[in-house]
C-alpha cells in the first residue's frame, strides 16, 4: 500500500476518499515577513488556518494538499501546528512559484539547474526547513509572462527532481495565454510521464478547445479555483466542467478552491470584497450540489476529490 509523507506522518493513499488538492494555509510575501515582522500576526494566521481546516473536516475532508513553495511563504511549522490542533494531514510541496511569475533569486540565477533540483530533492527525501516532514510533490508556475529563462529553469529543475525521486508535479497555469501547453512541452522534453503532472487552474477558462488540447498531452487538470469569480464566474466554471464530463473526462479532473486561510497580497477587506465565497468549503456548500443538479454523478464527483487525486499523487 503506497504511503505519502504528511505533517501527520506517512499515510496510506488508498485510505483517503476526500482530498482537497489545492488550498493554502498561508500565502504571503516572504521578504515583508522577514524585514517587518511586526506586520505579522502569527497567532491570527494559525487561528484562521485552523478554522478553515476544521470547516473542511466537517465536510469529510481527510487530507489537504498545500502547494506553498518559495515565494509563497511556505511554513512547515505553521502546518505542523495546524495538524496538531486539528489532526488534519497536510501534504506539503517543494519548488518555486517565481517572483512575479518571471524570475528567480540571484542565488539560483547564478547556479545550474541541478542546484535547484538538489534543493527540491532535499525537501522530498530529507525534510523541509530543518524538520523531518518531507514534501510529497513538486510545484512550479507559468503565468502571463510565459516561459521566461528563469521559469524554464525552474520547470527543468522540477522535472529533474521528479525523475530522481518519483514525485509528481503540479504546475500553476494561466489558461488565457495557454501556458499549460508550454509547461507540458517542457516536461515532455524532459521525459516526464504526463500522468504525473497536474495542470492547476485549468478551470479559469471555458475554452474547451484549449482544454481538450491540454488533456491530449496526458495530464490531469485542476478545476481548482472555485470561489474566485474574478478569473471566471462560477456558472461558466460549472458549465465547462459539465461539458468535459459529457466528453468523457471525469477521470482527468480534480476539484478545489485555491483558497488561502490568510493572504497578505491585499488588505483583508479587499480580499473579502473581491472573493466573498472563497473558502476551504465553498465547493461542498455550493458547487457540488449545482453539479449534481446539472447531471454530474456523485461517483464522478467522488473521483474528482478522491481517486483522481490519489492517481496523480501516486496510487
Amino acid at each position: 500500500m503506497e504511503q505519502i509523507p504528511t505533517t501527520a506522518g506517512p499515510i496510506d493513499l488508498a485510505a483517503l476518499d476526500r482530498i482537497l488538492v489545492h488550498e493554502h494555509l498561508l500565502t504571503a510575501h516572504e521578504g515583508i515577513r522577514f524585514q517587518w515582522p511586526h506586520l505579522v500576526d502569527a497567532q491570527g494566521e494559525q487561528d484562521a488556518a485552523v478554522t478553515q481546516v476544521r470547516a473542511a473536516q466537517g465536510h469529510g475532508v481527510q487530507a489537504i494538499c498545500d502547494p506553498a513553495v518559495l515565494d509563497l511563504a511556505r511554513d512547515v511549522r505553521l502546518s505542523l501546528a495546524v495538524t496538531e490542533a486539528t489532526g488534519m494531514p497536510i501534504v506539503m510541496a517543494t519548488g518555486v512559484y517565481g517572483q512575479h511569475y518571471t524570475f528567480l533569486p540571484h542565488y539560483f540565477q547564478t547556479r545550474e539547474v541541478g542546484a535547484l533540483a538538489d534543493c527540491f530533492a532535499h525537501d522530498l527525501e530529507v525534510g523541509i526547513q530543518g524538520t523531518e516532514v518531507r514534501a510529497a510533490f513538486l510545484k512550479c508556475a507559468a503565468d502571463e509572462p510565459g516561459i521566461t529563462p528563469d521559469v524554464d529553469k525552474v520547470h527543468r529543475a522540477v522535472a529533474e527532481a521528479s525523475k530522481r525521486t518519483g514525485a509528481p508535479i503540479m504546475v500553476h497555469s494561466h489558461p488565457v495565454t495557454r501556458t499549460g501547453l508550454a509547461s507540458m512541452a517542457i516536461f515532455a522534453e524532459e521525459g516526464i510521464d504526463p500522468a504525473r503532472v497536474l495542470v492547476a487552474h485549468t478551470g479559469d477558462t471555458d475554452d474547451l478547445d484549449y482544454i481538450e488540447e491540454l488533456l491530449q498531452t496526458g495530464c490531469t487538470i485542476g478545476m481548482d479555483r472555485y470561489g474566485l469569480d474574478i478569473f471566471l464566474p462560477e456558472d461558466r466554471r460549472n458549465a465547462t466542467l459539465v461539458a468535459l464530463v459529457e466528453r468523457g473526462h471525469a477521470d482527468r479532473m480534480v476539484l478545489g478552491q485555491d483558497a488561502c486561510a490568510t493572504i497578505d497580497w491585499f488588505p483583508a477587506d479587499v480580499v473579502k470584497a473581491m472573493a466573498p465565497n472563497w473558502s476551504f468549503t465553498h465547493i461542498f456548500e455550493a458547487v457540488l450540489p449545482a453539479l449534481l443538479t446539472a447531471g454530474v454523478t456523485q461517483e464522478q464527483l467522488d473521483a474528482m476529490l478522491g481517486a483522481n487525486v490519489r492517481r496523480w499523487l501516486g496510487a
